[in-house]
């Protein structure tokens, strides 16, 4: 990929207001793209520029597995395109099916869509900014949803190789996955009507910082929806894992919801909703031929799965909705 690939997002930024952008991004994602950016980018572009292109597709977004169907494909192509595909793993968001290729990712991604499908502003027409987008899955499910832009984030290069694989079938318009962090976009201009940040804000050494970094990017009255690990229990408690939360070694806060509530007012949010808590389960979250390496059963305690094995709460996870002010 070049940078001459961005120039349908532009386009896209130029017709909603946000042509100022490509000036400052558009060299910044040419280095991210360059040759020297990744050890394994010559490897994923070698996929990306074999996967075949199959004729009289449909792009279906509103089903638990994204999915591109269309003309029956014959064994042989269908080996092909999923040996290409698994060369792109670890798949962490899906599922996908593509020409009856099950991606069966490690995250059941499809279970959280359906905690906050129902609760969120409708999609329709909307400019969405998804950060922490992994590889599309949500801004997908965002654009099945009737959305007028889904601009995704996520500085893992390799997730965002798994998106063009993806819609090299789907060809779904509108919709990119660019290898940026927040702090990165220029100013956003209050642009978006809504930002979602969905296991993102554990990962922040400066989670205020983070939550007046998402508020900056929405117009006023526009929807945050956010998603977290939280500390279970009442009070402002914020627990910081000294090492290891889960086995991961970025987790940096972990706060109760009602300290979580607090942290949104003070990033200037208001009508805050706790829609949804749930602990995550070895269903939801897993390893599989797509994400062959640990998961979630490697990360609990094996005699009480309540707690981690670091002897702390498994993880839990809310669902927060706001608006900005």
């Amino acid at each position: 990929m070049t940078v001459t690939d961005c120039n349908d997002f532009f386009d896209s930024l130029d017709r909603a207001g946000l042509g100022s952008w490509r000036s400052p991004l558009s060299p910044l994602l040419q280095n991210r793209f360059a040759d020297s950016a990744h050890g394994d980018i010559s490897k994923w572009r070698a996929v990306i520029a074999r996967l075949p292109d199959i004729a009289d597709t449909t792009a279906i977004l509103n089903s638990p597995a994204v999915t591109a169907e269309g003309p029956s494909v014959d064994a042989a192509l269908t080996n092909e395109v999923r040996d290409l595909l698994l060369q792109l793993k670890p798949w962490r968001k899906g599922p996908f099916n593509i020409h009856g290729i099950n991606v069966d990712a490690e995250w059941r991604s499809d279970l959280k869509w359906d905690r906050l499908k129902n609760e969120i502003a409708p999609l329709a027409d909307r400019r969405i900014l998804d950060v922490g987008c992994g590889n599309g899955y949500y801004a997908l499910r965002m654009m099945g949803g009737g959305a007028q832009l889904v601009v995704g984030i996520d500085p893992m290069l390799l997730y965002v190789f798994q998106f063009l694989a993806l819609n090299h079938f789907l060809a779904v318009p509108s919709v990119y996955v660019l290898p940026l962090r927040l702090r990165e976009l220029p100013d956003a201009q209050n642009f978006f009507d809504t930002t979602f940040s969905m296991g993102v804000l554990y990962h922040q050494r400066e989670p205020l910082e983070h939550l007046a970094e998402l508020h900056a990017t929405l117009r006023p009255g526009g929807e945050l929806v956010l998603e977290t690990l939280i500390l279970p229990g009442a009070g402002s408690l914020v627990s910081e894992p000294e090492d290891c939360y889960a086995r991961m070694r970025n987790v940096w806060h972990l706060p109760t919801a009602t300290a979580l509530e607090e942290w949104l007012r003070q990033a200037g949010f208001r009508d805050i909703r706790l829609v949804d808590v749930t602990v995550t389960t070895v269903d939801e979250q897993r390893s599989t031929e797509w994400m062959p390496f640990e998961s979630l059963a490697e990360a609990l305690d094996p005699d009480d799965p309540s707690c981690t094995i670091e002897g702390l709460p498994a993880p839990a996870r809310a669902l927060v909705i706001c608006k900005s002010r």
